[in-house]
């Protein structure tokens, strides 16, 4: 089995049990006064085992599960083979973790402030997707890939509106974990392949976008 379907398992087991256990919920949410006052740092992983009801859950898995098979074949497959697996795990839960920093420096002391949700790490998983297949079609929702545009557009696009939500600030969406988290994955996926692969990901990114831009 995959890590991808493990890790969804996994998580919507635990996000369905929490739906009826306010034990379990408050138990496993980002609350940054706990971090900051009771050093309970779990929270910036537990939190992405929980989500805020069925849509929330069945979204992020959805995405997940999309873009997750494909980006875990490849660091099999071509970044770093036998370990590929390894430092598939390694990038979804590190990038839980990193997602939330800015949102803790900025709400530490916030009593009313909570996060929770695996969109940090499902964004790394769909940005470290987007450096290896730029040019790739990616659809809207349930809208067929035939129907959308390539994934280096649609980052930018993601990125840029995130950007001014995260800014406008109100709703329920913590915006500055999808942005952050997208930004940890392009980076984990060049430094880590830098380091322990001889694939040259940010120059075969450049020339698939060139070869889209008819650039060559």
């Amino acid at each position: 089995m995959s890590i991808t379907l493990i890790i969804i398992i996994i998580t919507a087991l635990v996000s369905i049990s929490a739906f009826s256990s306010d034990k379990i919920y408050n138990d496993l949410i980002f609350y940054p006064p706990a971090v900051t006052h009771q050093r309970q740092w779990y929270r910036f992983f537990s939190c992405g085992l929980i989500h805020a009801d069925w849509m929330h859950l069945i979204f992020n898995m959805y995405a997940f599960y999309g873009f997750g098979q494909a980006v875990e074949g490849a660091f099999s497959n071509i970044l770093f083979q036998e370990k590929g697996k390894l430092f598939y795990m390694l990038m979804y839960i590190s990038a839980l973790g990193f997602s939330l920093l800015p949102t803790y420096l900025k709400h530490k002391d916030d009593s009313y402030y909570r996060s929770l949700g695996a969109s940090g790490a499902v964004s790394a998983v769909i940005f470290a997707y987007f450096l290896l297949a730029p040019v790739a079609p990616v659809g809207f929702l349930f809208l067929p890939k035939s129907l959308g545009i390539p994934g280096f557009i649609f980052g930018f696009l993601y990125l840029g509106i995130s950007s001014y939500l995260d800014k406008r600030g109100g709703g329920n969406i913590n915006h500055s974990a999808h942005i952050w988290g997208a930004l940890y994955g392009i980076a984990f996926v060049i430094i880590m392949a830098a380091v322990f692969s001889d694939y040259p990901v940010l120059r075969i990114f450049v020339e698939q976008i060139k070869d889209y831009l008819h650039l060559g």
